[in-house]
């Protein structure tokens, strides 16, 4: 199998507007077992490219060139023929298992939909097919599970359904959108090592979409970068990602996360050195099932926050990171233990007091799209926090309030006319963020605050956190599933596994010196592009690669 493809433009043409060209030549070729990258952020043209391969371009929207399959060119088949083409010989993975999958369908049904459709079996011998690709990928219980729905399977578990589904017609070319971007480091791992053991037994093609350049350069031979809907580089992973020779290349790869020299913060202040600004002791927090079977979601927490640092928790999804963040913010109680801001423990308040206490810490949610109001301008949501405070400023002191609040995250007073619509991702977390510093608190608690954004956009984010800390003092609880981006932003940082940390430090000490396993197996798990290909390609090339970059 060979697909060459060259386009030459995809044209969106809207009634009684003129036609906009969102991609153009853009050309690459993927042979028989090859493995080819496609990186970029949002807006680049990634995933136009590869929903005109399979002929899903949105109505209104056309490609023009060539798709080239086998010497068959898709762009001249109608969409019956199309129809025979999608899944028997090319597959798909798309980025959200959740949305991708039917929530009223068994997961068994959905893989076997495709076997039906292409392979002429009888709806036994699909089910056993099925069941066969469920083991295949690792689903635990498979036998048990194929008649499972979606919700009650895990995230990862879903995107290994989702790969079932791909495989089930027998493919000879698979393209992954974005298949890793909601999970975790170690749930990541295992999946680009399921698809990199597909690739190798089954000599399929793969073509691999992503943002995230250590997890192209853990899987791919080759990288396409792409920039606005144009190619900017191309060439073999390693030259590409390694020695680019593009500045918009060189740009994106100089905004990874990168271990800083961990200097305390520039206001002077020391771990250690002063009265803790948040301090939590034996947090506990148990949720009970109609059974009686109690989860401890928290279980015996403890440690500080100083004023003016940074103090970031890294774990995976369901080790409790954000329950914890929802009792330091009063919104959830605790069933033990206690919270203590400068000294008050906030549960042991009244509701009056609670509010004046809240004054002093604030919250950056992780979706800045879905915590802003879209009824609201920038103005009425970034003054909210105002509303808590009888001695906030009014009139015209309220307004050059927030404008020198939008200057100070890299916006401009203008803006707080607009509304979230109007702003890109990035933008809209600097909105968020300047909602959460407007009435100048102490603690800002910040959850997932850029894992939706692109790599150039995060490390801006990212800078003005570090900025804010500087300038005004403020003190952070940074949470993350990122260690790239904990270690690049914390002074300390706490690993979460199972509702307590199981090691603590400097950010230095935990991240160059881990003394505990699973803070060694997450750093293992986490791809970089300075590593040799992982996936897809047999030990003894992995062992040739590591020799020669030595």
């Amino acid at each position: 199998m060979t697909l060459n493809v060259r386009i030459d433009a995809i044209n969106l043409s809207r009634w009684r507007l003129p036609a906009k060209t969102l991609v153009e030549d853009v050309a690459f070729t993927i042979p028989d077992g090859g493995t080819l990258g496609i990186v970029g952020e949002s807006g680049s043209g990634k995933s136009l490219t590869s929903l005109a391969i399979m002929g899903l371009l949105p109505r209104g929207m056309k490609a023009h060139g060539g798709i080239v399959l086998d010497g068959t060119d898709l762009l001249k088949l109608g969409e019956r023929q199309m129809q025979q083409v999608r899944g028997a010989r090319i597959g798909m993975i798309f980025q959200e298992p959740m949305t991708a999958l039917n929530p009223a369908m068994r997961i068994g049904d959905q893989i076997a939909e495709g076997i039906l459709a292409h392979k002429g079996m009888s709806r036994a011998a699909a089910r056993a097919e099925a069941l066969r690709l469920l083991e295949r990928v690792r689903i635990p219980e498979a036998a048990r599970r194929i008649d499972a729905y979606p919700h009650e399977l895990s995230g990862g578990q879903r995107q290994r359904v989702g790969i079932a589904i791909a495989l089930a017609p027998g493919p000879r070319l698979l393209i992954a959108d974005e298949p890793t971007t909601a999970l975790d480091v170690t749930v990541q791992a295992e999946v680009l090592e399921l698809l990199g053991e597909l690739i190798a037994e089954l000599g399929m093609s793969l073509l691999l979409i992503s943002h995230d350049l250590g997890v192209v350069a853990s899987i791919a031979e080759r990288t396409l970068v792409m920039r606005g809907g144009r190619p900017v580089e191309s060439g073999e992973t390693e030259q590409v990602l390694r020695r680019p020779s593009q500045p918009y290349t060189q740009r994106l790869i100089g905004a990874l996360p990168r271990a800083q020299k961990f200097a305390p913060p520039a206001t002077g202040v020391r771990p250690g050195g002063s009265t803790p600004l948040l301090e939590v002791r034996n947090l506990e927090r148990a949720y009970h099932s109609a059974s009686g079977h109690a989860l401890n979601a928290v279980d015996g927490v403890s440690f500080s926050i100083e004023p003016g640092t940074i103090h970031g928790i890294v774990g995976e999804s369901g080790c409790g990171k954000s329950t914890l963040a929802r009792i330091v913010m009063g919104l959830d109680r605790p069933t033990g233990g206690q919270v203590l801001f400068e000294g008050e423990d906030i549960f042991a308040k009244s509701r009056a007091e609670l509010l004046r206490l809240r004054r002093g810490f604030q919250m950056v949610f992780q979706d800045p799209q879905g915590s802003l109001d879209p009824r609201q301008s920038v103005s009425r949501i970034v003054t909210e926090p105002l509303f808590l405070d009888p001695a906030a400023p009014r009139g015209k002191a309220r307004e050059e309030l927030v404008g020198e609040t939008l200057a100070s995250v890299g916006l401009s007073p203008p803006d707080a006319a607009r509304y979230p619509h109007e702003f890109s991702g990035g933008q809209r977390q600097r909105i968020a963020i300047a909602r959460a510093i407007i009435g100048r608190p102490k603690l800002v608690v910040a959850d997932e605050p850029v894992s939706a954004l692109d790599l150039s956009v995060q490390a801006q984010v990212l800078a003005l956190i570090r900025d804010l800390r500087d300038r005004y003092g403020l003190a952070f609880l940074f949470i993350s599933h990122s260690l790239a981006v904990v270690e690049t932003i914390s002074d300390r940082v706490g690993v979460m596994y199972r509702g307590n940390f199981v090691e603590t430090g400097t950010a230095a000490e935990v991240f160059r010196n881990p003394r505990h396993a699973y803070t060694r197996k997450l750093i293992d798990a986490e791809p970089g592009i300075d590593q040799p290909r992982r996936y897809g390609v047999a030990r003894t090339v992995v062992e040739e690669t590591k020799a020669r970059l030595a």
